[in-house]
């Protein structure tokens, strides 16, 4: 393979890495967008918890704890 071909090719990987993201991106908040549509239907515009739901993280406990 030629130089040519090698920077064709990783073009391309790196054309289709970015349209896969933005097709995910649009269709998360596209899914984000009818879930306010909904909560806002029911009459919950306020509600926090509802909007923004806590998302699990891990809690790293700290060295200190253990001793």
């Amino acid at each position: 393979m030629n130089r040519k071909q090698i920077i064709a090719g990783i073009s391309l990987i790196t054309l289709a890495g970015i349209i896969i993201y933005l097709r995910r991106r649009h269709r998360i908040n596209t899914l984000n967008e009818l879930k306010t549509e909904q909560v806002a239907d029911h009459g919950y515009e306020t509600a926090h918890d509802i909007l923004f739901p806590k998302k699990k993280k891990r809690i790293k406990k700290s060295r200190d704890e253990h001793r």
